[in-house]
């Protein structure tokens, strides 16, 4: 058995903090072939782990964990698992280790549908100059946004206001909030599932 920091946990560990993507293993016969990619996903993501590790002197599965969080920019807890092959109910806290503790990683939800992603601060502070996106917004400008692009759009399926204020945000998030500003009564709807649409109502 292999211990933390030899073998494979090496070779992820190595490859997240070039910035490249995990090997491929493949059973062949009496033997494992394991393939390795010279391209790297994100230059950003190299500054970044050795700047996070020089600080806080990061053990292996702490590199792995926040080296595929910052690729991906964030990965729910299912997907974490998925990617890693964890099947334990404490495998992921066993794997993120202190991160959260560290503040390095921040994490929204519960249960399985955790969020875990990079704190935006700590990217600024880091110099982290990865692509900006609208996976993470944060629920109260999310509503905003919508509220905005209704007042300027009108009457839209929930479809066509993803499409419009950033492809990258989940559907369920937004569809959360929708129902958020219903209640509010900052918005109404007409017609039923895939033709409802959304929109504000002056006299409200």
């Amino acid at each position: 058995m292999e211990k933390e920091g030899s073998g494979y946990d090496k070779i992820y560990a190595t490859l997240l903090s070039m910035g490249k993507p995990l090997p491929h293993p493949q059973e062949m016969g009496d033997r494992v072939k394991v393939s390795i990619e010279k391209r790297i996903i994100k230059q950003e993501v190299i500054q970044f782990m050795e700047k996070a590790h020089s600080e806080f002197q990061l053990r292996t599965k702490e590199i792995i964990s926040l080296g595929l969080i910052a690729q991906n920019t964030s990965l729910t807890a299912i997907k974490f698992s998925r990617i890693l092959g964890l099947d334990q109910p404490n495998a992921i806290r066993d794997w993120l280790g202190r991160l959260i503790d560290l503040d390095l990683l921040k994490q929204r939800g519960k249960t399985k549908g955790t969020i875990y992603f990079v704190k935006p601060e700590l990217l600024k502070q880091l110099a982290f100059k990865g692509q900006t996106d609208l996976k993470n917004i944060e629920p109260h400008r999310l509503r905003a946004l919508i509220l905005e692009d209704l007042k300027i759009y009108k009457e839209s399926a929930i479809g066509e206001i993803q499409e419009r204020i950033g492809k990258e945000i989940p559907i369920r998030s937004i569809r959360s909030q929708l129902v958020n500003l219903l209640n509010a009564r900052k918005i109404v709807k007409s017609g039923e599932r895939k033709g409802t649409k959304y929109f504000i109502d002056e006299n409200l």
